[in-house]
């Protein structure tokens, strides 16, 4: 089976409950994760918005949680994981920063990239931008999986 990602918090392609925005309680939700490869040594999440005005705009970067993890807990952002570090996002914060599109502007679409990782540690640099984390990991990704939430203003 393929490594897949899902959430209790929303479905595939529907609307992400306000709690996880910046127009709610801005915690990142609980993710679950399934049928990672034997040799998965780390993971690294990723959130982005490729529906932005200004482009691509990552929210949360997540890495160096453990392969021995199945999932995130809500608020893991906050909490942390078993030594998992995060990367900058679009709003300057390393920290999960939820949806906040511009009111008026329509549907937009959060992906939330799961990358299976075949080394335990990514050697990044404390101020790296998420999307600078995503670009170091690719050449160790073994396998990837995405769940795409909605959310409009």
């Amino acid at each position: 089976m393929a490594l897949t990602i899902t959430s209790p918090a929303f479905k595939p392609s529907e609307v992400i409950p306000t709690k996880y925005t910046r127009d709610g309680e801005n915690v990142s939700p609980p993710l679950e994760w399934h049928d990672a490869p034997p040799e998965t040594k780390s993971f690294l999440i990723l959130v982005e918005n490729p529906d932005a005005p200004s482009g691509t705009f990552r929210h949360w970067a997540m890495y160096n949680i453990p392969a021995s993890e199945v999932g995130l807990q809500e608020g893991a952002s906050a909490q942390g994981s078993g030594g998992a570090g995060e990367g900058v996002n679009g709003f300057g914060n390393a920290r999960y920063d939820g949806p906040q599109p511009p009111k008026g502007h329509g549907p937009h679409h959060y992906h939330f990239r799961l990358a299976a990782l075949d080394v335990p540690r990514l050697d990044v640099v404390a101020s790296a931008r998420a999307e600078d984390i995503w670009a170091k990991a690719q050449p160790h990704s073994i396998a990837e999986a995405e769940l795409v939430g909605i959310y409009e203003r």
